[in-house]
């Protein structure tokens, strides 16, 4: 489904079309939910979380500044809850750096990857990107999935811009050493 622009729905909420609300919903849904759940861990958790968040935008549309996107603001107040409930949970979360990253190029990796059938190109990303932690896997989905900027996702996190750019290159580094490890297993 194609939708329109966030600012058209939001306007015909405030104009009293409360209807045109289901749209925004339906059209952030997915990552909204992908967000929680990546913080959480717990698929009810973030069912729970994502509609808590859909709910208190709702309520609170009117006072949305549009001083940045919607997605933006939304995704900061999914992030904010979801840690929120993660700290009275008292889960402890795995620190970003818990292994030394390999140094490999993206030459490497990508050298011999038309000899890998698309299919299990496919699974060894999938499997790769297991290896991330729930931090790495966030910033990831925000800014590939998501298709959000590094100073959205910076807003989303509460990360400085500079550190946003940098773990992002970290974690690419990371995949690509996995995706390396892989292929060489794949081909030899």
């Amino acid at each position: 489904m194609k939708y329109l622009e966030d600012n058209h729905y939001i306007d015909r909420v405030l104009n009293g079309d409360v209807s045109a609300y289901a749209m925004l919903v339906s059209k952030h849904k997915n990552l909204v939910f992908s967000i929680a759940l990546k913080i959480l861990n717990n698929r009810e958790d973030a069912e729970e979380v994502a509609q808590d968040c859909f709910l208190k935008v709702f309520q609170a549309l009117k006072t949305f500044e549009r001083k940045s996107k919607f997605s933006t603001w939304l995704y900061r107040i999914v992030y904010n809850a979801a840690i929120s409930k993660t700290r009275k949970k008292r889960l402890e979360l795995v620190p970003m750096d818990n292994y030394v990253i390999h140094n490999y190029t993206e030459d490497e990796v990508s050298g011999g990857i038309e000899e890998i059938d698309p299919e299990e190109q496919k699974e060894m990303i999938d499997r790769a990107m297991k290896q991330l932690t729930d931090d790495e896997s966030l910033l990831i989905t925000l800014f590939y999935k998501g298709e959000n900027s590094i100073e959205d996702i910076s807003n989303i996190t509460g990360l400085s811009m500079s550190n946003v750019k940098v773990r992002l290159h970290r974690i690419r580094k990371k995949l690509h050493g996995e995706l390396a490890v892989m292929m060489n297993k794949a081909l030899n």
